[in-house]
């Protein structure tokens, strides 16, 4: 009976041990491919971990799945030879471009890069001044206080994991975001040119980078690993090398308003322009295509556009959209620990430096800027014809994102 009981037993025990191994191994886009090999030099806030044995103490699930992790971590610690060669290669195809990158073109011009030092100290800063204000309990915001499990699945879409290289971008529409999803794409090879994965970032098409089903994304996890998700999720999180972009709040929206509404976007229209004009500037019968109200000189202005933000009835219906949601709500920066908190301001160099510190800078290089970006100095001239009212409440919307990214506070906008 003894013998029987420790049979079954080992039965259930074995059967366990292989579903969570299928679970973790599950992963067509590399999660059985883990080549981690990122370290930064930055100073770690206490209990961060160093090397994959340096686990903090964890549940027991979470603790099985970080030796599994590990383990494979350790297995796989480099880029295949063939690979690496076929990233460092050049592209030969001509630049795939739509209107808008038509029109802005690109600037190749080369830039004098901040030294290693002076970025090390600019990341300390910039951690610094988002963990004291996410600690401060004077200063609040929505969905500060809550927790990481506290985040619906569904507002975890903008993380994108590359299990290859062990590396999470929270990305936010308006900087940059296009070419750090292609930089994504290339160096986790989840999509493919002719059975041939990318190797330079801007042969993928537009198209294509902003197709959900291009990137693994954390929202993804609940139909990967069920149950598992959220424990595979904090494991990544504390694991991975994790980066976002930023820029003035306010900026943006202006680069949101020029890309959306002043270039013919037909689902933009239908979706946002043609209320906009019902409500503020008092239109009726709108054409239908985005074309013919371009035609008919039917355009949102960019005080509709505020006027919309800061009507109330906006975030009752539906959240803001991506382009002008606030980055806290797309990247949760007071519940997860970034260890690279990038800037469009200076986006050269602090490109640079990240795909150094990611070990992946002989792979491949950030794919060249706009030009004529829309800049900070413009912010006068946008907001000039803007009810002072209006540019208050528009403030307190974005108060989070100023702060928390050590953005100075526009007083000139907000004083008469």
């Amino acid at each position: 009976m003894t013998k029987a009981r420790l049979l079954r037993l080992s039965v259930v025990l074995v059967s366990i041990f292989m579903i969570l191994l299928i679970i973790v191994y599950w992963d067509n886009v590399g999660t059985a491919h883990f080549y981690l090999h990122t370290s930064f030099s930055r100073t770690r806030s206490p209990g961060a971990i160093e090397a994959a044995e340096d686990w903090e103490a964890l549940p027991d699930v979470d603790e099985f799945l970080a030796k599994l992790l590990s383990s494979s971590l350790k297995q796989n610690s480099s880029i295949p030879r063939k690979t690496e060669q076929l990233l460092v290669q050049g592209s030969n195809k001509p630049l795939g471009r739509n209107l808008e990158e038509s029109v802005r073109g690109y600037d190749w011009s080369t830039h004098k890069d901040r030294s290693s030092l002076d970025q090390e100290k600019l990341q300390v800063e910039r951690q610094r001044t988002l963990r004291e204000f996410c600690a401060n309990s004077s200063f609040t915001f929505p969905t500060k206080e809550r927790s990481f499990d506290d985040i619906p699945n569904y507002e975890l879409n903008h993380l994108i994991v590359d299990d290859r290289h062990g590396v999470i971008y929270c990305y936010v529409p308006k900087v940059a975001c296009t070419n750090w999803k292609r930089v994504m794409i290339v160096l986790s090879e989840s999509l493919l040119d002719q059975g041939v994965p990318y190797r330079n970032p801007l042969d993928i098409p537009r198209e294509h980078v902003h197709n959900t089903s291009t990137h693994l994304t954390f929202n993804k996890f609940w139909r990967r690993y069920g149950k598992f998700s959220r424990h595979l999720m904090k494991i990544k999180l504390k694991k991975y090398t994790k980066f976002l972009f930023v820029r003035d709040p306010f900026v943006r929206l202006i680069s949101a308003f020029r890309s959306k509404f002043e270039l013919e976007n037909e689902d933009f229209y239908r979706r946002f322009a043609i209320p906009m004009l019902k409500l503020y500037s008092n239109h009726t019968n709108l054409p239908t295509s985005v074309s013919e109200a371009f035609g008919a000189g039917l355009k949102v202005s960019f005080s509709d556009f505020i006027q919309y933000l800061v009507d109330p009835r906006t975030e009752k219906m539906a959240p803001f959209n991506e382009h002008w949601r606030q980055v806290y709500r797309l990247c949760h920066p007071c519940q997860i620990d970034y260890d690279f908190i990038g800037k469009l301001e200076t986006l050269d160099e602090d490109a640079a430096y990240l795909l150094q510190l990611l070990k992946v800078d002989r792979l491949l290089r950030f794919p060249p800027s706009y030009r004529n970006r829309t800049a900070s100095s413009w912010e006068d001239n946008w907001f000039a014809k803007i009810p002072l009212a209006w540019r208050q409440q528009l403030y307190k919307i974005y108060e989070a994102d100023f702060v928390l990214f050590g953005y100075p506070k526009p007083e000139n906008l907000l004083k008469d």
